[in-house]
């Protein structure tokens, strides 16, 4: 079962680096949640780092922003404070959420083939539903993108 616009988000309960996160924590409030492939990577650096710039002009749009990848939550942590991240990072080592949100995908490094998080965003409303989604996301200019996106249904 995947995502669809308009649907509500599965129900969950994952780590993050600020404890437990569930479903239900969503309800109330805009969440931008961001799948990204690995911590302390060039690419997961620069989009984090692109979401914290933001991030004040989130929260006015009563927008929480959280990130989610494989990692472990020490490996969460170490990433947060070392770029100062001031959202949650979640570990879905299981990638219980990653199947639910679909990123999981077949990509290509060096000729070499292996099953890995499709960098994705998806939007979701104060009721729980998907807002907006996008998938394959290019880095540069994509947190100012969900940004303006938010702005735009509010």
């Amino acid at each position: 079962m995947s995502v669809t616009l308009g649907q509500p988000i599965p129900e969950f309960s994952a780590q993050s680096t600020v404890g437990v996160i569930d479903s239900k924590s969503f309800k109330g409030r805009y969440t931008v949640l961001y799948f990204y492939p690995k911590d302390n990577t060039s690419g997961c650096t620069m989009e984090g780092r692109d979401f914290s710039a933001l991030y004040e002009k989130f929260k006015t749009l009563n927008a929480e922003v959280i990130g989610v990848s494989r990692d472990s939550i020490k490996s969460h942590t170490n990433f947060c404070n070392k770029q100062g991240f001031p959202f949650a990072l979640i570990s879905d080592s299981e990638e219980e959420l990653c199947k639910a949100f679909d990123v999981i995908k077949l990509k290509k490094l060096y000729g070499r083939e292996y099953m890995g998080i499709e960098r994705s965003t998806f939007v979701i409303d104060p009721e729980g539903r998907i807002r907006g989604e996008w998938r394959k996301v290019k880095v540069a200019g994509h947190a100012q993108a969900v940004l303006e996106f938010l702005e735009s249904i509010q």
